[in-house]
C-alpha cells in the first residue's frame, strides 16, 4: 500500500503524520507531493524525505487534484500494483484511520474514510458537507455520508482512470465522485476520527472560488436547465394562447427549449466525446419520454384546477434530477470503449 499525501504550505502536523506512520506500520511507503509550497516551506519537505518518503513535487502551485494525479503517476511508475490511500497533510487523518481505508480496499472499488462529524466541528465544513451531499444526492441518486473526505483508498487498476478525470483543484475530488458509477467503480464507507486542528485554521480552502470549482459540474447543467426552462415556459405559454390545444402547446414548447439544451449539455456541461448521431438519437428518446410525463403531469395538476403556470413549476424539479441522471450516464456519459468493466454502485458502510 501507499500512502499519497498532497502538501501546500505544511505545518509540522505532516511530520507528525510520518512518524505515526512509521511507528504503526514501517513497510508502507509514503508519497508526499510538494504542490510548490516555496522556500519557506522546504524544511518540512526535507524532513519527511529523512523520514523515508518519497517527496516530488512542483515549483508553482498548481492544486490538490494536479498534485494528486502527479501523485498517482509516481506510484504507478514506481510501485506498480500497489493499492494507494490518500490523505491530507494537515493533521485531519490519522495513521489508524489511513491504515483502516488503505485495508478496506478491494479490485474494483473505492474507499470513502466518511466523518462523523460529531464534537466541535467548524461551521464552514458542517454546512459545506451538508450543501454538497444532498446536491450530490439529488444529481446522482446516489447517498454518501461524507462527499469532502480527503481520505480515499483506490485499488491499483484505478489509477490510468483517476488520472484521466478532469479537474485539477479542490474539484477534482467530486469529479471523481461524479464519474465512478459510469467508470463502473464502486464506492464503500469507513468511518473515521472527526478531527480540526486550531479550528482548521491550516486549510488552504478558499470557500467562495473553490466552493464554486466544486460545485461547478452541478451549476453548469442547472444554468442549462434554467435557460431551457425559461425558454419553455415562455413558449408554452406563448404557443397555449395562439393554438388554444395544451398537447401541441407542450409539444412545441419542448422541442424549442430541447434544441437550446442539446447543444449547451454536449458542447459545455459534459463535453461529450459520443459521436452526434449517437447523443442525438439517446437525447431526444429521453426528450420523448419526459414530454410524456410533462404532458401527463401538466394535465392532471391542470384537471384538479391548479392554474398551468403553477402547475408547470411543480412538475419541473421532478423532471430536472431525472434528466441530469439520464444525461449523465446514459446520453452523453463517456463511450464504452475508455470505460473500465460496467458494475453497479453498491454503497457499503463498514
Amino acid at each position: 500500500m501507499i500512502v499519497l499525501i498532497p502538501a501546500y504550505e505544511p505545518e509540522r502536523t505532516l511530520i507528525d503524520l510520518l512518524r505515526d506512520l512509521g511507528e504503526s506500520a514501517p513497510d508502507v511507503r509514503v508519497v508526499v507531493v510538494d504542490d510548490g509550497s516555496g522556500p519557506l516551506h522546504a524544511p518540512v519537505f526535507s524532513d519527511a524525505a529523512a523520514l523515508g518518503a518519497d517527496v516530488i513535487g512542483f515549483g508553482v502551485n498548481r492544486g490538490k487534484g494536479a498534485a494528486m494525479k502527479y501523485g498517482f503517476a509516481h506510484a504507478a511508475a514506481h510501485y506498480p500494483g500497489q493499492d494507494v490511500v490518500c490523505a491530507d497533510s494537515d493533521g485531519q487523518h490519522t495513521a489508524v484511520d489511513i491504515l483502516a481505508v488503505g485495508r478496506a480496499v478491494r479490485p474494483g472499488g473505492m474507499v470513502l474514510g466518511v466523518r462523523a462529524f460529531s464534537g466541535p466541528v467548524p461551521a464552514r465544513s458542517r454546512i459545506g458537507n451538508g450543501i454538497t451531499r444532498w446536491a450530490f444526492r439529488a444529481a446522482t441518486g446516489v447517498a454518501l455520508s461524507d462527499t469532502q473526505t480527503g481520505l480515499r483508498g483506490y485499488p491499483a487498476a484505478a489509477l490510468g482512470w483517476l488520472r484521466s478525470v478532469p479537474g485539477d483543484r479542490f474539484e477534482y475530488e467530486l469529479n471523481l465522485l461524479l464519474r465512478a458509477r459510469d467508470a463502473g467503480w464502486t464506492i464503500e464507507e469507513v468511518p473515521i476520527a472527526t478531527v480540526y486542528l486550531h479550528g482548521n485554521s491550516s486549510s488552504h480552502f478558499r470557500p467562495l472560488a473553490d466552493s464554486a470549482r466544486i460545485y461547478l459540474p452541478l451549476l453548469a447543467f442547472s444554468a442549462s436547465s434554467l435557460v431551457a426552462f425559461a425558454v419553455d415556459f415562455v413558449a408554452l405559454l406563448v404557443f397555449n394562447a395562439l393554438i388554444g390545444n395544451l398537447l401541441a402547446a407542450v409539444v412545441a414548447a419542448r422541442g424549442l427549449s430541447s434544441a437550446v439544451n442539446f447543444v449547451a449539455n454536449r458542447r459545455i456541461v459534459f463535453s461529450s466525446r459520443r459521436p452526434l448521431r449517437a447523443t442525438l438519437t439517446r437525447y431526444y428518446l429521453l426528450v420523448a419520454m419526459l414530454l410524456m410525463a410533462n404532458y401527463g403531469l401538466l394535465a392532471a395538476l391542470t384537471d384538479l384546477g391548479l392554474a398551468l403556470a403553477v402547475a408547470k413549476l411543480l412538475v419541473e424539479p421532478v423532471l430536472f434530477v431525472a434528466s441530469y441522471q439520464v444525461q449523465r450516464s446514459l446520453v452523453f456519459g463517456e463511450p464504452s470503449a475508455v470505460r473500465t468493466a460496467a458494475k453497479p454502485v453498491a454503497i457499503r458502510s463498514g
